[in-house]
């Protein structure tokens, strides 16, 4: 990457990260290299010798990622992998040993108690706390690794990165910022003292709801190799296509990103703005309790906005209303989509609240549908 692409704004950024060196008469970004094993005479040495270690088209995804996430930073690497969970794991289970403690946030991603579970059946003691008001500091000592989720999905409540890091690093903890929600255009872990910024690009990053990918991206050479090794050991790496595909996507991340934070700035203030209350909940209204710290160390609010209908039956109407938002779960996509949390049982979130992520369609479209889904739903 050149110094005047280090230096350039997001969307620059965005769309050249990663990029091979120019070759006459060669494709921009080459396409997916389908390969189990290259031509490997002699001696294993080289960039390329199996297809579970390394690919060339994950090479270039990771540059791209590792530019976004660390501007400037060469000494920074980044390994995608299979899914967001198969990079969630990945830290997991390569930085703790039995007898170890690390501290999970208690209102994160809702497959996390499913990893409490196994974690604790190797001997690891997890401890949690939820996200808002930096609460996992009262739980921190004698922890090896910090999990941390901000904004959280799908309360979005937001903790101040920087304070919890440096209280972790002045006990010996690791930390780890689980960067899914924000994306690197809206927040950079590793810039806020983080040791790992981790993530799963089947959502934002990449944006079109067709991709299962995740990345963890760090500084610590000798930690970022345990997480290599158990990258090779599980498997758990993503396919060519996939990569390929990931890559051509980061291209409009920043023209997706500004959109789609823009809508769910709009939709936020309609549904604070009306008559009944919904409990709104973005970290982009000033008026939201994580407001001040988000506004201090993100860059962009993010996508997803999340408000409380007063039952169960009223949500499924809403939802069931809905004509350009589509009732489907994950988030991020440039399509709108909204569900009912609680019908998966994983999140303790009253039975009406809806998690909804603003695609990139436009504000007064999605406004209106919202509205009148709601209208109707009161009937």
């Amino acid at each position: 990457m050149t110094d005047s692409v280090t230096g350039a704004g997001d969307g620059t950024r965005a769309v050249r990260a990663g990029l091979p060196e120019p070759v006459k008469h060669e494709p921009t970004l080459p396409g997916p290299v389908f390969a189990a094993h290259f031509h490997l005479p002699g001696d294993p040495t080289g960039p390329y010798t199996y297809g579970r270690d390394e690919n060339p088209t994950w090479t270039h995804l990771e540059r791209a990622i590792g530019e976004l996430e660390a501007p400037g930073h060469d000494d920074v690497e980044t390994l995608v992998f299979a899914s967001g969970m198969a990079a969630i794991s990945s830290v997991l289970f390569s930085q703790l040993s039995a007898g170890d403690t690390v501290v999970l946030p208690d209102d994160g991603y809702q497959v996390l108690p499913l990893v409490r579970t196994q974690l604790e059946a190797y001997g690891i003691e997890v401890r949690t706390a939820p996200t808002g008001g930096d609460a996992q500091l009262d739980v921190l000592d004698g922890a090896k690794l910090l999990w941390i989720e901000t904004p959280s999905n799908p309360g979005l409540d937001v903790c101040d990165v920087r304070r919890l890091v440096e209280a972790a690093h002045t006990r010996g903890c690791l930390v780890a910022v689980d960067n899914t929600l924000a994306t690197p255009l809206g927040q950079r872990p590793l810039e806020l003292g983080a040791d790992f910024s981790v993530a799963s690009g089947t959502k934002q990053l990449t944006g079109h709801g067709d991709i299962l990918l995740g990345y963890v991206t760090g500084g610590d050479a000798a930690a970022m190799a345990s997480v290599r090794r158990w990258r090779k050991i599980v498997g758990a790496i993503p396919g060519p296509m996939e990569a390929w595909l990931a890559h051509r996507s980061l291209a409009t991340l920043q023209l997706r990103v500004d959109r789609q934070n823009a809508n769910a700035l709009v939709i936020a203030e309609a549904l604070r703005d009306r008559h009944e209350e919904l409990g709104v909940r973005y970290p982009g209204l000033p008026g939201d309790p994580s407001h001040k710290i988000a506004s201090q160390q993100m860059r962009r609010f993010g996508c997803v906005v999340s408000f409380t209908l007063p039952t169960r039956a009223r949500a499924d109407r809403f939802l069931d209303a809905l004509r350009l938002v589509d009732d489907a779960t994950s988030f991020g996509g440039v399509r709108s989509t909204a569900e009912r949390r609680g019908r998966w049982g994983g999140d303790a979130v009253p039975e009406g609240f809806i998690r909804f992520s603003a695609g990139a369609e436009d504000p007064q479209d999605l406004v209106a549908d919202v509205l009148r889904a709601l209208d109707e739903s009161s009937r």
